[in-house]
């Protein structure tokens, strides 16, 4: 089974080793059929420190690194 990826903005980066990315997704509402944004935060491993607020990021799953982090960092799709 493939790991998911997902893009996100990092709206966190004050642990050390570790960034909180913000990821968005559209999704049409069951019954009256208009498009809502829903978002979820997820805790990600950054291992050098190097990512900033706004950034945005790629992040795919992984084994789990503590209580709340499974994610790493895969790459910077872009800057702000």
């Amino acid at each position: 089974m493939p790991k998911r990826t997902l893009t996100g903005k990092v709206v966190s980066s004050n642990a050390n080793k570790t960034i909180v990315v913000q990821v968005t997704r559209r999704v049409k509402h069951k019954l009256y059929k208009k498009i809502i944004s829903r978002s979820k935060k997820y805790h990600v491993h950054d291992e050098e420190n190097k990512f900033n607020v706004g950034d945005i990021v790629s992040i795919i799953e992984h084994k789990p690194i503590s209580k709340t982090k499974s994610w790493i960092v895969l790459n910077n799709d872009g800057a702000k």
